[in-house]
């Protein structure tokens, strides 16, 4: 195997690659992004929320990358079968070659506390390999003070360290590029690991093959006991898998998505940290993994829950670190350039002191979710969601800042109501199961009621025939699609037919995608369509019985995910660019549960006309 400093092809002008074409690695505490051609544009380091150690993602001049490619074209990437282990294969000008990439789950016993395994294999021909390691911490990026130990490069930022091994050779030089030509049956390992407060622990080639396999048998192990065998089980697999690497396994926190500023405008300024965990995605995510058989996922949210609102009941905050406290205080970081100038680029996130009556109604939906699966709600788990519920029947009357996080005036927005009602009522239905508190029942079904008469009285636009996005207001939004999750309607079906209609008329984007809501009734949206809207549509049809235009509508929303099947946030809907941060928990979680939704539908006989009702989670 030759080496050099590689000079032919190598271009410094660095280009940010679309946000879609990133494939996440993951290991439960942190998260890499990979480019198609093969750089790894950010990791955070040690967990989701700390700085980054790469970001060329926002950061094009000062943020690190660690590339590694092949002088050719990838032919096709894709992740091996129920598993988050990564394969890329390369056509080079000479031969082909295979990259495989993974980050193990289990660091138990004599391990680095991260790894990013990168091997290559030359299954024909040659080929030249390239990789450049340039590490730098935080934004902007520092570089670091570098060591070597044995043949290890060490990069250490005060007491955390990143550890670069290559096998076979000693590790290059950092921000070098270098060339290695293989020959067909050859092989080239780079391990990038880390040392947080700790020893650095040196791998060998035997040990970071076996960690790959390992990390393949973990997934597909953990895949194995998904209860879904539907028509999209290849979407759910991956959209859970790619829910479980984005849960912070020390503590439960699931984080919103592993990056920061990825703006829903190009060239715009709606850019946010969502290294955050929202309860609400939370919440939609754990009835997702509960109704695929995931118990353990959704019982662990709740207990990291009831740690993180201790201090806070009974008001939930819309945001919490991953240790459970509250958000950090929202700032703009100067002399980095954003994703395509898309600035300012944001740490942390203002929404964290928003009053959003949503979020109640998604918590307590989950505690009802394992009640009705017959798992008995511990003590600290039934006086949390208790608390919540009573503090929903109090305060649901007042204004709040609604599911999109808006900045101005509160106001009474119709989707918040709805999920105030499923707050209400779960919490009922867990009390009449279990037999507690039911003095505190009756109050709650007396205020549940009442939320359903003022929804109708003043959330109801006859001019329109839909439910509308606010009080008093001519303007829809796309939440309202979760009037048939809700269940506020079920004795006025046509009341939700007639929304999803309205709906997807006035806030259709193309296709199947959705604006979640218009700015003015004659004027686009600046951002893309949001994803989640469109699980929600199909859940919708399919709860009120539409099981076939359900299908099809999923069968072209899964496709929007292209090769690796990961979601952003938003997607433009004239380009199909991913857009926001990627990939987004709940565009995933929503893609679970409009799967599941249409399994209940049809395993219930739900058509149109028909009384009985599918059991499926939240949307």
């Amino acid at each position: 195997m030759a080496q050099s400093v590689f000079s032919k092809g190598w271009s410094k002008e660095l280009v940010q690659s679309p946000i879609g074409d990133y494939a996440l690695l993951g290991d439960t505490r942190s998260a890499a992004l990979i480019s198609r051609t093969g750089s790894v544009d950010w990791l955070c380091l040690p967990r989701f929320d700390a700085d980054p150690v790469f970001a060329q993602l926002i950061d094009a001049e000062h943020g690190g990358r660690f590339e590694l490619s092949i002088d050719g074209q990838v032919e096709d990437r894709a992740y091996r079968s129920e598993s988050a282990v990564l394969v890329t294969r390369w056509r080079g000008l000479e031969g082909a070659a295979t990259v495989t990439e993974a980050m193990p789950v289990n660091v138990k016993g004599f391990r680095p506390q991260l790894a990013l395994i990168r091997r290559v294999e030359c299954t024909s021909g040659e080929i030249d390999v390239r990789f450049f390691f340039d590490p730098r911490f935080g934004l902007p990026g520092r570089k670091p003070r570098l060591s070597r130990r044995a043949n290890a490069l060490i990069c250490e930022w005060g007491a955390l360290a990143l550890v670069l091994q290559r096998f076979p050779g000693e590790a290059p030089e950092a921000a070098v590029p270098v060339s290695s030509r293989l020959r067909r049956g050859e092989t080239l390992t780079l391990v990038s690991s880390l040392a947080d407060r700790a020893p650095a622990l040196l791998l060998t080639e035997a040990d970071a093959v076996a960690l790959i396999e390992e990390a393949d048998a973990d997934w597909r192990r953990w895949a194995a006991a998904i209860e879904y065998a539907g028509p999209f089980r290849e979407a759910v697999i991956r959209s859970l898998i790619s829910l479980r690497q984005l849960t912070y396994s020390p503590s439960g926190a699931p984080v919103a998505a592993p990056t920061m500023s990825l703006p829903e405008r190009v060239g715009g300024d709606l850019n946010w940290d969502y290294r955050y965990a929202w309860p609400r995605d939370a919440g939609i995510g754990s009835g997702a993994f509960m109704a695929a058989g995931r118990t353990a996922e959704a019982q662990a949210f709740l207990r990291w829950l009831e740690i993180a609102s201790r201090l806070t009941l009974p008001r939930m905050k819309v945001l919490y670190t991953l240790d459970g406290t509250p958000g950090h205080h929202e700032r703009e970081i100067e002399g980095v350039s954003g994703y395509r100038a898309s600035l300012p680029v944001r740490a942390a996130n203002a929404a964290a002191e928003q009053h959003q009556l949503d979020v109640y109604g998604w918590v307590v939906d989950t505690g009802w979710h394992l009640a009705s699966l017959g798992l008995e709600l511990d003590g600290p788990s039934w006086r949390m969601i208790r608390s919540l519920a009573d503090f929903v029947a109090r305060s649901w009357s007042q204004p709040d800042a609604g599911i999109w996080e808006e900045r101005g005036q509160p106001r009474h927005h119709v989707s918040s109501k709805l999920m105030a009602f499923v707050a209400l009522d779960r919490a009922t239905r867990i009390a009449r199961k279990s037999g507690r508190d039911l003095q505190r029942a009756a109050k709650w079904e007396r205020e549940r009621q009442a939320v359903r008469r003022e929804v109708h009285e003043r959330g109801w636009s006859s001019t329109l025939n839909s439910y509308t996005a606010s009080y008093g207001s001519e303007d829809l939004d796309a939440s309202l699609l979760l009037v048939a999750m809700s269940e506020l309607d079920d004795e006025h079906p046509e009341r939700i037919k007639t929304t999803i209609d309205a709906v997807r008329e006035r806030l259709g984007a193309g296709g199947v995608l959705l604006y979640r809501y218009l700015p003015s009734p004659d004027r686009r949206p600046e951002e893309g369509a949001f994803l989640a809207c469109t699980f929600w549509l199909v859940d919708a049809l399919a709860r009120c019985g539409r099981i076939d235009e359900a299908e099809q509508v999923m069968a072209e929303a899964v496709g929007l995910g292209g090769e690796l099947g990961l979601l952003a946030e938003e997607m433009d809907p004239s380009s199909g660019e991913m857009l926001g941060n990627y990939p987004q928990a709940m565009s995933h979680s929503a893609l679970v549960a409009a799967a599941l939704s249409i399994e209940a539908a049809k395993a219930s006989g739900r058509r149109p006309g028909s009384r009985r009702k599918p059991r499926a989670p939240a949307a």
